[in-house]
């Protein structure tokens, strides 16, 4: 796929693209960067944009570098975040004056961005908390990084602004989560005095294998919690998978609730109590 960006003096000096054909088939970004018409930007775009327009010096962090590492649900209009001593930045690019070690920076190709575990410590201190969890539980997820490894970078910056608000998102935060709303979830029932739940729960066949997972639950009392959203059926046969995998998990003992985007967006205490009413009928007190 051609590459949605150019930079306009490289372009128009190895003979990529006229004068005529950077205005008729691209629209400006910064200066002398370019993206082509019609194409979505993605938020590793936009903050490929901003490095080349940096004369590909800055380092991306925040939520670009998150994006750049693999972390998904980062949204396209994510905020483009890079440290870079060229000032003012144009609309659109936030410069940032963090002082980052040199073992706290990566490349990924020929890209310079924070490592994971900066790029957590930097989103979890920044953002309101569930934002940050959410952001966190994504970056854990598409990384092999650890709380213990992004509390250990708030150690090597003591008195940094935020940080108290960042232990408190570590404490909540679980590489298990595989989207927003299912973080939201987890997040409503421990913030309701719940016990925390296990995610990605493993659920064996007869011969010990994994066949199953459920989203998020207590194995120790066959209790699970799923949210059902958009991305739950992708294709005709999805609804029969779904009965043949609701029967299979029933037979082994499994009370699964299961939650709506709906349920999750405005009925917030009836979610809460149905899985406190499903803990209790298997002996738990909650």
């Amino acid at each position: 796929m051609p590459d949605p960006l150019v930079v306009a003096t490289e372009a128009l000096a190895d003979g990529r693209l006229t004068r005529r054909d950077l205005r008729r088939r691209y629209t400006k970004l910064h200066r002398n960067v370019y993206a082509r018409n019609g194409v979505t930007l993605t938020a590793v775009d936009r903050g490929r944009a901003a490095w080349l327009w940096s004369g590909r010096r800055a380092t991306l962090v925040g939520h670009s570098a998150a994006a750049l590492l693999g972390s998904r649900w980062v949204p396209d209009d994510a905020p483009v975040e890079i440290v870079h001593s060229r000032r003012p930045p144009p609309n659109g690019i936030t410069v940032r004056s963090y002082e980052l070690r040199d073992d706290e920076v990566r490349r990924v190709g020929d890209i310079a961005c924070t490592t994971a575990a900066r790029t957590a410590y930097d989103l979890g201190r920044r953002l309101p908390l569930e934002s940050a969890v959410i952001r966190v539980d994504a970056l854990l997820n598409a990384t092999s990084t650890t709380p213990p490894a992004v509390l250990l970078v708030a150690a090597e910056h003591p008195g940094a602004r935020g940080v108290r608000r960042l232990r408190h998102a570590m404490e909540l935060v679980d590489a298990g989560a595989e989207s927003p709303q299912e973080t939201r979830l987890r997040l409503l029932l421990v913030r309701s005095g719940l016990p925390r739940p296990v995610t990605q729960v493993p659920v064996l066949d007869g011969r010990g294998r994994v066949v199953r997972r459920v989203d998020m639950g207590w194995p120790e009392y066959l209790v699970g919690v799923e949210y059902d959203g958009e991305h739950h059926w992708t294709g005709p046969d999805d609804y029969a998978d779904d009965i043949d995998r609701l029967e299979f998990l029933a037979a082994r003992g499994w009370c699964i609730v299961r939650v709506s985007a709906r349920q999750l967006r405005s009925e917030r205490p009836r979610v809460v109590e149905r899985v406190r009413l499903a803990l209790r009928d298997r002996g738990v007190a909650c």
